[in-house]
């Protein structure tokens, strides 16, 4: 008799809509959670911050002022830290006189069993009691465990790396100093996941070297692999969508820990307006963030 594999249900409503500062929720919440669009902030992009007009922090922080959650979360690229820090300053000043308590978490994901060297900012807005997710890995979790089966055999409808791809990509590792090709080694984690290195046909793309020289990009599944979702987790729409879907996202086992803290938090004390004042530090002149 065949096994029986048993498939999460996913529960309650799920909305496309174009949000603003304007948006009417109609509705209250416990928390928000948002993941403002990074290019603003992106070392990858141009870095313009709020004169970006993908811009998404006006909405979130307007829908945190009308709702009032007991706890609002949203991740976004160490960028923010950097170039965007005086931009990142003026949320937190906002959030604050809200009434709440701010977090600052710079967290990498391979310390927490992602087989990828992703850093993200997560920034947490509460009134309670606050515990940093702990890192449960003993030792990084590699590409080589996260896809290594998947290598074995080719995928249906290989892309390989044509010989102007290959031309392309030896200039931007030169120009770039590469000391080493920019291949996914099966012996560390990954290089960051982004939906442009899956995706798209640029110098940094995610590709793997086969044992005859050729070198394909990978596949959806693999680049899920890389992220740490399960191979249940299904992806919709076009191939270019579902790379997205997967470079977008938080990698699920970081989420994983930050959603374990955000529960301790919510399920613990709430504090007193004093009491949160009182409590404050001045998280963005800690050196430990970088």
């Amino acid at each position: 008799m065949p096994a029986i594999h048993m498939l999460p249900i996913w529960h309650g409503h799920c909305h496309n809509e174009h949000l603003t500062d304007k948006t009417d929720f109609r509705m209250k919440y416990d928390i928000i959670i948002g993941g403002p669009p990074c290019q603003p902030f992106s070392v990858g992009g141009l870095q313009l911050g709020i004169d970006d007009p993908r811009d998404g922090f006006p909405a979130f922080l307007s829908a945190v002022e009308r709702i009032r959650p007991k706890l609002a979360i949203f991740e976004n690229v160490r960028g923010m830290l950097y170039k965007g820090r005086s931009y990142l300053e003026e949320i937190v000043d906002y959030l604050e006189k809200l009434g709440y308590r701010v977090e600052i978490e710079f967290l990498k994901a391979v310390n927490f069993g992602v087989p990828q060297n992703r850093e993200r900012l997560f920034v947490v807005a509460h009134k309670g009691v606050w515990k940093s997710p702990v890192p449960d890995q003993l030792r990084p979790f590699t590409a080589g465990d996260a896809v290594g089966d998947l290598l074995k055999t080719l995928p249906p409808c290989p892309k390989f790396l044509t010989a102007s791809m290959d031309k392309y990509v030896a200039k931007y590792e030169k120009a770039s100093y590469c000391a080493r090709p920019r291949d996914l080694h099966l012996d560390r984690p990954s290089r960051t996941v982004t939906c442009r290195n899956l995706n798209g046909a640029t110098g940094d793309m995610m590709r793997v070297l086969l044992k005859d020289g050729r070198r394909r990009r990978l596949t959806v599944r693999e680049g899920a692999r890389l992220q740490s979702f399960p191979d249940w987790f299904e992806f919709s729409g076009a191939e270019g969508s579902q790379y997205n879907q997967v470079g977008n996202a938080v990698p699920p086992l970081l989420a994983k820990s930050v959603a374990k803290a955000a529960f301790c938090c919510l399920n613990g004390p709430t504090l007193s307006p004093s009491e949160i004042r009182k409590s404050r530090v001045p998280r963005l002149k800690q050196e430990s963030l970088f």
